[in-house]
């Protein structure tokens, strides 16, 4: 990459050693900090902060007051090298605030072809899978993981070290601090399964079979009024095997905060 932002970018603050990639646009009264990697055709709107250890993809845009990179809101942060990495296809809307890593993880990473809507925050060391949605005032807390093609909700809040799995939809004000495993959608205070993404993954192309299998599994799970232990062992038992059925199967078992309520096959919405 080569940095020739310097004379170019009116009223813009860049350092000479960021290394800015070809066709980037900086608005005005733009910060770009001096370890800063910014990739090709990605627009930089004004007043955003972009600080060192912040590592941006091609075609990016990155829309007006943005504070990116800056360090982590954790006090056992002391000054260690880690960085913030975004993804190609990134889109990053008003206000959000997206910070570096710790010494846990040492980065931060947001995927290719996500998409962050206005005010959204994304703490330290936090994982994003491609393709996700975080609607607008979406808070995350630190060392949450979230896997691709998933859908928060606005103002939706997830605790600390919580888990999302693929292709879920959490809904708009939801409080999360259990996990949330693939394929759900989950509401309401607490937080609870209400049944399979269904229209989520029509869109992906799944074949309706393959969702009624997926439905079959989180109806043992979720509404037969099991445990979660026995829960599995139903679904061992009972579901013919897929990859499907091994990925739930794997998530629930590694889960160290527990997965999200289920409800009874009265209140069942699918």
């Amino acid at each position: 990459m080569e940095n020739s932002a310097t004379p170019n970018y009116q009223h813009a603050a860049v350092h000479p050693n960021a290394k800015i990639g070809k066709n980037v646009t900086i608005g005005p009264w733009v910060t770009i900090e001096e370890d800063v990697v910014i990739g090709d055709n990605t627009s930089v709107g004004a007043n955003v902060c972009i600080m060192s250890g912040t590592r941006i993809g091609n075609n990016c845009q990155i829309f007006p007051g943005a504070i990116i990179g800056a360090i982590p809101q954790d006090l056992k942060y002391n000054g260690e090298d880690t960085t913030l990495e975004i993804g190609d296809n990134v889109i990053i809307r008003e206000y959000c605030t997206l910070n570096r890593g710790t010494r846990a993880n040492y980065k931060t990473v947001i995927g290719n072809n996500c998409l962050l809507m206005a005010y959204v925050h994304v703490a330290h060391d936090c994982v994003i899978g491609e393709h996700c949605i975080l609607a607008n005032n979406a808070t995350l807390a630190g060392h949450v993981e979230i896997a691709e093609h998933v859908i928060l909700g606005g103002m939706t809040a997830v605790h600390q070290f919580v888990q999302i799995g693929a292709h879920a939809l959490v809904g708009g004000g939801t409080l999360l601090n259990k996990d949330v495993p693939p394929y759900v959608r989950i509401s309401r205070y607490p937080a609870s399964y209400i049944g399979v993404n269904t229209i989520g993954l029509r869109r992906k192309g799944m074949p309706a079979e393959e969702i009624r299998h997926i439905q079959d599994i989180y109806h043992k799970l979720f509404v037969e009024n099991r445990n979660v232990s026995k829960a599995l062992q139903a679904i061992e038992a009972d579901i013919e095997d897929s990859h499907d059925r091994q990925l739930i199967l794997e998530f629930a078992r590694a889960s160290k905060n527990g997965l999200i309520k289920g409800l009874n096959s009265k209140n069942k919405q699918e």
